[in-house]
């Protein structure tokens, strides 16, 4: 018998967050309260034109990374300058909703960035509709990752997609879920 439990995090957001936004903000209501829709993780990867195998390299540690299947990106348009043509993989991402987005957010504050080397907060990458992009130099910050296995150190972005179109209350939202952004 499976028992699906609700993360940490999700309940600390249902029980205590939403209550403080909607008084912060002075809402009327608990459906106006803006809420994470979705966690993408995405590895773009460059050199992949001249190795393809680094593909799969990616594919499996963001794989491991979030828990889920990760997709393969390939090129939209043909850049004879980088040698890229249409339809090249150069990229691997993953899209993370309800348990396991919850489940990978609680990790990532509390467990891989604070492992960041001289880490002092996020800045704050806002693009106007809401949404937060915080760039990770170094993917070995996450503790699935094993430093034996992999070939070379890549980054990750993640992106934090909220449904609200305003970055203000998108900020007092990852705020107050922990996300430590710079000063």
């Amino acid at each position: 018998m499976i028992i699906n439990k609700k993360p940490k995090l999700y309940n600390l957001y249902e029980t205590k967050i939403k209550l403080i936004i909607l008084k912060e903000l002075s809402l009327k209501n608990f459906m106006q309260v803006t809420k994470l829709q979705k966690i993408v993780l995405n590895m773009g990867l460059g050199e992949a034109i001249k190795n393809p195998k680094i593909i799969n390299l990616a594919k499996n540690s963001i794989e491991l990374i979030s828990g889920q299947k990760a997709i393969i990106i390939n090129a939209k348009k043909s850049i004879a300058s980088f040698k890229l043509r249409v339809g090249m993989p150069i990229g691997v991402k993953v899209t993370l909703r309800k348990i396991k987005m919850w489940e990978f957010l609680d990790r990532l504050i509390n467990i891989a960035l604070p492992r960041v080397r001289d880490f002092r907060g996020i800045l704050s990458n806002f693009d106007g509709n809401g949404n937060c992009s915080i760039g990770i130099k170094e993917e070995i910050i996450f503790p699935e990752i094993d430093y034996d296995t992999i070939d070379k150190i890549r980054g990750l972005n993640i992106s934090l997609i909220t449904n609200t179109k305003n970055d203000k209350i998108a900020k007092i939202l990852l705020k107050k879920l922990g996300i430590p952004f710079k000063k």
